[in-house]
């Protein structure tokens, strides 16, 4: 019957603009709520096969869908570790309490903004029981290589705020300046010494002698000097000993002009220089190539250590940590240096619209959302990672309300419907025989 359709269809409204009504309450009332991604509710008319005059009401239905491939404003915070996806991409995060339980079996979540700070036990997680995923670092900093297509190489990132670290010495740049009046005929032949700190394995403060004897002809000028370098971490036992001629000519006047081992690693011409064996293990020591005038040179009548420079540095206590656009995560210490310990990927997928939807903003991918890959932040289609920002709702609180006007209205008209439906009824029930 037309008129029983009518009703139907004014019940099938107000059980869609209550559906809407849901959906936009739940907007606003998280307005203010970091990561929040909006929920859309559509409404789908339903036609049903019509004959002849008369017409059939069908009524309306609907369905709802957050939007989570829409981002909301980042906003500038204090706190380093607040992080946020700006770009395509979601950060993997895990449950706290899965954590905890140290199984090994955790399932990974994802978000895109999370504020991060150490619990405990150094783990970066939220106030909501996130802990931050990431790829472990090795002890030089470099990222092994990890699956992209699955989580089994993610680990929590824990930070270890009490820890020590030091970096020994493996390369080492002598810039000096040899007196030339040193090598003349009657000159007195003192030795020139320079000590050069280095670092242990162990970041214990060692030293290096460099010495540097002249070669004093009866007549003229002879140009050469003997380098010995010692080790104090030996007991002072030589390392190296090397014969340094220089160039008197006019174009290259001062610079080196040929390097002879006499002991020690061989010197190397095209790099200008050699390798030493120090306590803890070859140490490489550059003093400038033939002709270049950036390491040993010798001009005037001063012996002048110019450009000294070396790698390496003592132990240290860790500072701070930060993420950078990438997604490393780097420790400062407060010897000045800074290690890399981690790296946060960002997930992404052909459709994020259709993962799984949880509490605290964070979603699991499902086979409606298709297979993730684990991108480098900043590589691929993703986008990168913004420390010290938060990412706004994505509700437009403006919006939501003109829409909850139209949907009261829509309610209302429905209402109306029923209402005259209902009158229409009484009146044919009213009909004398």
């Amino acid at each position: 019957m037309t008129i029983s359709s009518s009703l139907n269809a004014g019940v099938a409204g107000l059980a869609a603009n209550a559906s809407r009504l849901a959906s936009i309450s739940d907007n606003i009332a998280n307005s203010a709520t970091y990561g929040y991604k909006r929920v859309e509710t559509d409404f789908h008319s339903m036609v049903l096969s019509n004959s002849g005059r008369a017409y059939t009401a069908g009524g309306v239905r609907t369905t709802s869908q957050r939007l989570i491939d829409q981002s909301g404003s980042l906003v500038t915070t204090s706190n380093a570790t607040d992080l946020s996806v700006r770009g395509r991409g979601f950060m993997p995060v895990a449950q706290a309490a899965q954590v905890g339980v140290g199984n090994g079996d955790t399932t990974m979540y994802l978000t895109t903004t999370g504020s991060f700070r150490t619990d405990a036990d150094g783990y970066l997680r939220t106030e909501s029981g996130l802990v931050l995923l990431g790829w472990p670092a090795l002890a030089d900093g470099t990222i092994p290589v990890y699956p992209r297509d699955t989580s089994a190489g993610l680990s929590p990132v824990r930070i270890n705020v009490n820890q020590f670290t030091g970096e020994p010495t493996t390369r080492m740049s002598l810039g000096v300046n040899l007196p030339a009046t040193g090598t003349t005929a009657g000159a007195p032949g003192d030795m020139q010494e320079w000590p050069v700190e280095y670092f242990d394995n162990l970041g214990t403060s060692e030293s290096l002698a460099v010495q540097f004897t002249p070669t004093v002809p009866a007549t003229g000028s002879s140009n050469e000097w003997t380098m010995v370098i010692r080790d104090s971490a030996q007991g002072g036992a030589v390392i190296g000993e090397y014969t340094l001629t220089f160039d008197d000519s006019r174009t290259s006047g001062g610079t080196l002009n040929a390097v002879s081992t006499v002991s020690g690693g061989a010197y190397d011409p095209a790099t200008g220089s050699m390798i030493v064996d120090v306590a803890g293990g070859p140490m490489e020591i550059t003093i400038g190539k033939p002709g270049d005038s950036s390491g040993l040179t010798q001009l005037s009548d001063s012996f002048a250590p110019v450009a000294i420079s070396k790698d390496g540095s003592p132990v240290g206590n860790m500072t701070s940590v930060e993420v950078d656009e990438n997604g490393f995560v780097h420790a400062f210490f407060d010897t000045g240096i800074t290690r890399r310990v981690y790296q946060i990927p960002l997930v992404d997928m052909p459709n994020p619209n259709g993962m799984v939807a949880l509490d605290h903003q964070t979603y699991l991918p499902s086979p409606e959302s298709g297979t993730y890959f684990m991108w480098d932040a900043g590589d691929g289609p993703t986008g990168d990672i913004v420390a010290y920002a938060r990412e706004e709702s994505a509700t437009d609180v403006a919006g939501e309300l003109t829409a909850m006007i139209q949907t009261q209205r829509a309610y209302s008209s429905n209402a109306k419907v029923i209402q005259t439906v209902d009158e229409m009824l009484q009146e044919t029930t009213n009909i004398k025989r």
